[in-house]
């Protein structure tokens, strides 16, 4: 099935992309780590649009995450990355 292309729902984009980063434990460690953010912290934090928003930033700035979650939710890259910049807007 070929990648999405549709305008994406920036929340549920971001929490897909939050889900993805949390299904392994080393992704989620270096949101964590470059986030200063702890599990629990995470947990207030996702509840914030803008939160939110930067979780698709944190992907958009690094193209190999980027190109797994977009296979991963079968989403065209270039999706997330409109999505990211009309989320920061």
């Amino acid at each position: 099935m070929p990648p999405r292309t549709l305008e994406a729902d920036p929340e549920m984009l971001a929490i897909s992309a939050l889900s993805f980063l949390a299904e392994e434990p080393e992704r989620l460690s270096r949101f964590l780590d470059l986030t200063g953010l702890s599990p629990i912290t995470l947990r207030r934090a996702a509840a914030e649009p803008r939160f939110l928003a930067s979780v698709l930033d944190y992907l958009v700035a690094d193209e190999s995450l980027l190109l797994a979650f977009a296979a991963n939710a079968q989403v065209a890259p270039e999706t997330v990355v409109a999505t990211a910049e009309r989320h920061r807007r």
